[in-house]
């Protein structure tokens, strides 16, 4: 048995099928989704249970929102074949922007250093009441073909209570590691590790 729209139903239904096809179309343009999302893990993350609350002897560490350079404000992963020349590693997606993903890092990396000794902020949550805070610019996560590293560069900026403002760079490489995304993945990863433990011990320590 054959079933016949009313033509004013086809006529109704003709626009949204157009917007669906039109939709669909634009999905399909980002292609097949990756196998899967490469993340930054602490090594070292504080054990469950752990906190702090604001108190007037209990310092605040705020971690600010970091700054990128373009080739970093994009879910690839960035690859310097030359001086002058730029790529993307092939296969290789972040879960979230590098930078977003290196101050959540670098906030647990602190709570796992400081304990129950100090309040740690790495959201968007009020920093008001900040002892320390700690920002600056990921200028590297990405590979370098002609070293066959993968290298992570955190330019940081801690400022304390009084408003005095130390500058340091930080930097890790991992040697010889092929151009593969699960490779590189898990080498930045030791890598961010690296920066985040440095840059907690000079926080921290002072």
């Amino acid at each position: 048995m054959t079933i016949t729209a009313p033509k004013h139903a086809i006529r109704r239904a003709a626009p949204l099928l157009a917007l669906a096809l039109g939709l669909g179309g634009c999905i399909s343009l980002g292609g097949p989704p990756p196998e899967s999302l490469l993340t930054l893990s602490p090594a070292s993350p504080a054990p469950a249970g752990t906190g702090a609350m604001a108190a007037a002897d209990r310092p605040v560490i705020a971690v600010l929102a970091l700054d990128t350079p373009a080739k970093l404000d994009v879910l690839r992963v960035p690859v310097q074949v030359t001086d002058t020349e730029l790529a993307y590693l092939k296969e290789a997606f972040w879960v979230e922007k590098p930078a977003r993903l290196f101050r959540h890092l670098l906030g647990e990396t602190l709570r796992a250093r400081g304990g129950n000794n100090a309040l740690v902020l790495d959201g968007d949550e009020t920093v008001a009441l900040a002892t320390t805070t700690v920002r600056g610019t990921l200028t590297e996560m990405g590979y370098d073909v002609r070293s066959q590293s993968a290298v992570v560069r955190f330019d940081a900026i801690r400022v304390d209570a009084k408003g005095n403002a130390t500058t340091r760079r930080f930097e890790a490489r991992e040697s010889g590691v092929t151009p593969e995304a699960r490779a590189v993945g898990a080498a930045l990863n030791r890598a961010a590790n690296s920066v985040a433990a440095e840059v907690s011990a000079w926080v921290v320590e002072g």
